[in-house]
């Protein structure tokens, strides 16, 4: 299970987090701790000459053709702990979307994270759409403010697609 919510640890067992710092309808981590996480992995990355990925994705119901409506959060949430690595940290962002922090991962490794997650989302009943913008460090940003405003770009570009989409942001 990924280190994305209380429940997961790299001991296996549960750790004790303070509940201010989780989303209520998820479990994961809320946006104001993970970015400070981002903020902090980034300079860890710099130090070491390693990259870490930024992806912003949403699961959406109801596309190609119905009322489109985001997806259960439990839902989401347990494919997105199922799928993940330990090392990665998930959370659910101030506007219901989700945001992912994949250590270690150049842009094709992050693209592949969130088509394993696609796949998964894709097992279960229902027809859900996941849209994705993907930005890495350093090859697209080198400061977590534009790691994450490359990121959303890409996601805004794949939320104009009607079905499944990942987006990479262009280099800097």
């Amino acid at each position: 299970m990924a280190d994305g919510g209380p429940e997961a640890g790299s001991s296996g067992g549960a750790l004790d987090v303070d509940a201010s710092l989780l989303d209520p309808s998820s479990g994961l981590f809320a946006q104001p701790f993970f970015l400070a996480v981002l903020s902090w992995r980034v300079i860890a990355c710099r130090r070491v000459l390693r990259p870490l990925a930024f992806v912003q994705l949403e699961v959406v119901d109801g596309l190609p053709d119905g009322p489109v409506v985001p997806s259960d959060p439990r839902v989401v949430t347990a494919m997105i702990l199922a799928t993940l690595r330990t090392s990665d940290v998930a959370a659910r962002l101030a506007d219901g979307t989700y945001g992912l922090m994949l250590e270690d991962n150049p842009e094709d490794g992050a693209v592949w994270a969130v088509e394993r997650l696609r796949r998964s989302l894709a097992t279960r009943p229902g027809g859900r759409a996941l849209r994705a913008g993907v930005a890495c460090y350093p090859g697209q940003a080198l400061t977590p403010t534009d790691i994450v405003q490359a990121a959303q770009g890409a996601f805004a570009a794949a939320r104009e697609w009607p079905q499944d989409r990942i987006e990479v942001a262009p280099a800097s």
